[in-house]
C-alpha cells in the first residue's frame, strides 16, 4: 500500500519560513518517480508549485520561483519543499504526489499517489 504523509505545515508570519516534508512507503523504485507538490488555496483550484524529477532536475511556478526549494533524498524515500520570504497568498493546503518517471504529463491526473495534505497559513 502507497502511502504519502506530509508534515512541517503551521502557521507563521509573513517573511518566515518552513520546511515542508514527505515521507513516502510502499512505492519501489521511489527513486525513479517524479515528485510533486500542489497546493490548493481557499477558493482556488489545485496548482502545480514545484516537481524534481529522477535526475534532481526541478521546476517552479512562477509565483514560488526563488522562493522555494524543492530536494529529495532516495535513501530516505522522502521529498521536501524548503519555503521561504513566505507571504500571505502561500497560505494553502500543501500536498505531496508521485508520478511514474516515464510520464511526462504534469496535470494532476498524472500523479497516482497522493498525501492527505498539510495546512499553511501565513499571516500579515
Amino acid at each position: 500500500q502507497v502511502q504519502l504523509v506530509e508534515s512541517g505545515g503551521g502557521l507563521v508570519q509573513a517573511g518566515d519560513s518552513l520546511r515542508l516534508s514527505c515521507a513516502v512507503s510502499g512505492l519501489n523504485f521511489f527513486n525513479t518517480y517524479t515528485m510533486a507538490w500542489f497546493r490548493r488555496a481557499p477558493g482556488k483550484e489545485r496548482e502545480l508549485v514545484a516537481h524534481i524529477n529522477r535526475n534532481g532536475g526541478t521546476a517552479y511556478a512562477d509565483s514560488v520561483k526563488d522562493r522555494f526549494t524543492i530536494s529529495r533524498d532516495n535513501a530516505k524515500n522522502t521529498v521536501y519543499l524548503q519555503m521561504d520570504s513566505l507571504k500571505p497568498d502561500d497560505t494553502a493546503v500543501y500536498y505531496c504526489a508521485a508520478k511514474a518517471g516515464f510520464i511526462a504529463e504534469l496535470s494532476e491526473r498524472a500523479f497516482a499517489a497522493w498525501g492527505q495534505g498539510t495546512q499553511v497559513t501565513v499571516s500579515s
